[in-house]
């Protein structure tokens, strides 16, 4: 991707997701009905594509006007009788609801069709629809085939191309007023896109090394930032592994995991100094362990291991059975909501963080550079998570653990709205230092120089950092009085 392409970028597709531009609910059809009927139904619901679905509700089929009409042209008149079934394309391409519409259209265009199914995350689902007509008033350029790339990568070196666009994009984004939290669940969409890929790609190097299929059903979790969509631009690799398999299954795990691993370090996603990774025997296991070992998380807390017990709750499948995830999720959420030994240290994590900020409102500075991960994201982050585990709340996002802290009732809009704009401010500061220092042949991480800030942001930055300082309190509060959402 040159300059010029970046420049053309409609920031429209990164900051609105499938399910708001989708058309719902999905247009159904019988594999049994005609031409005919199939496009009487077209004109009378306003749809240009009809959808077959099997009884899990997933697509198995699609048929479009200009299947309809191409049949016409073929065949006459007398096509109008005939059965859709026999020109049905199948299969269907569809796309998930919570994807970015930047993923939509760069599919569109790979895939060279004008119509994606909008599916359910978690169950795949057909629930809607996107076309490229509906879309058609969106500025696009070649930086939307960014996803695509991803899915079509066949090694590192590709992944790590795709990932080197990820700076100039960003720093465009916020050019263009994207919102940081915006671009920051773009980023995370990339290296998640990234880690199913790398799995991908080391599953069917295990088919051709003679190892077999997975011996059981299975799904790779990213953990951490990655899993809450609020990534920056220096990452580390964060997954774990969860499978129905038995303990003799676990070789096949252990290797597909090293070799997804070594994929995503060589394509700039470097292994994880904690070796919070599915390499690690103690973050793949199957359902059933996973499930002793939450509820031994729960029972006797570690103090010194919660930060990396924290990030498991932020988890989102990438690859593999999604519902098998989704079954781990709701164990996980709603033992925690009763564990109050645990949800009070994981608040009693916050408080020895404090807000870099001197007596008189000054920055409290290490070698001329702030840490805004240790006074900034980690109390919103590990506080949000606290609270909504207390609340039996699945949400991982922060904002989406904030809004149920909010509907509990513990939360008044006014804390809300400044809490959120509290984490915008603060991220949206670490992602143009790390792209500034990107440029300037730095090694991006958590600490800016306040220096490079106008005076106005450093005020609103002082003023973010306070925000967050009264997070402590806060987070004990719901933790030892609020009551679970449902």
């Amino acid at each position: 991707m040159d300059k010029a392409q970046l420049e053309r970028l409609d920031s429209f597709p990164y900051r609105h997701r499938v399910a708001e531009v989708m058309r719902a609910p999905l247009a159904i059809a019988d594999p049994g009905m005609t031409l005919e009927v199939a496009s009487r139904r077209m004109v009378d619901e306003k749809v240009s594509s009809l959808v077959t679905l099997d009884e899990a509700g997933r697509a198995t089929g699609i048929i479009t006007e200009r299947d309809i009409l191409r049949a016409l042209a073929q065949d006459g008149a007398g096509a109008a009788a005939d059965r859709i079934e026999a020109f049905l394309t199948s299969p269907v391409h569809d796309i998930r609801t919570d994807a970015f519409v930047y993923k939509a259209l760069g599919r569109m265009m790979a895939r060279k069709v004008r119509h994606l199914v909008a599916v359910e995350p978690a169950t795949r689902r057909a629930i809607g629809m996107v076309t490229g007509r509906a879309l058609l008033k969106l500025r696009v350029g070649d930086t939307l085939q960014l996803g695509d790339r991803l899915d079509a990568a066949q090694n590192a070196a590709d992944m790590a191309a795709a990932r080197a666009e990820l700076p100039g994009l960003v720093r465009r984004m916020l050019a263009e007023g994207v919102g940081a939290m915006n671009a920051a669940a773009v980023i995370s969409q990339v290296y998640c896109d990234m880690t199913r890929r790398a799995t991908e790609l080391a599953v069917a190097e295990m088919a051709a090394a003679g190892k077999g299929a997975p011996p059981a059903p299975w799904a790779m979790l990213v953990l951490g930032s990655g899993g809450r969509g609020e990534s920056l631009l220096a990452p580390d690799q964060d997954n774990a592994i969860v499978h129905e398999g038995t303990e003799a299954d676990d070789a096949w795990f252990a290797e597909v995991a090293n070799r997804a691993s070594d994929l995503l370090d060589a394509a700039g996603i470097p292994y994880c100094k904690g070796k919070v990774m599915a390499s690690n025997a103690l973050w793949r296991r199957s359902l059933s362990g996973w499930e002793e070992e939450v509820l031994r998380w729960l029972r006797t807390p570690e103090p010194q291991s919660l930060l990396m017990i924290g990030i498991f709750f932020d988890f989102v499948a990438v690859h593999g059975d999604f519902a098998l995830a989704e079954r781990l999720r709701t164990f996980a959420v709603d033992h925690a909501a009763g564990a109050q030994l645990f949800l009070n240290l994981m608040a009693a994590q916050i408080e020895h963080h404090h807000a870099p900020l001197r007596l008189f409102g000054g920055f409290r500075l290490t070698e001329g550079r702030l840490d805004l991960k240790l006074g900034g994201l980690f109390p919103i982050t590990c506080g949000a998570r606290a609270m909504a585990l207390k609340l039996a709340s699945p949400a991982t996002s922060t904002a989406g653990r904030l809004a149920a802290v909010l509907e509990s009732g513990t939360l008044v809009q006014e804390d809300m709205d400044n809490l959120r704009d509290a984490h915008q401010t603060v991220t949206r500061v670490m992602l143009e230092q790390q792209i500034a220092d990107i440029a300037a042949g730095l090694e991006p991480g958590p600490r800016i120089d306040p220096k490079r800030l106008p005076r106005s942001m450093q005020g609103k930055l002082k003023q973010a950092l306070g925000t967050l300082a009264g997070l402590p309190l806060m987070t004990r509060d719901v933790v030892t009085s609020a009551r679970r959402l449902d």
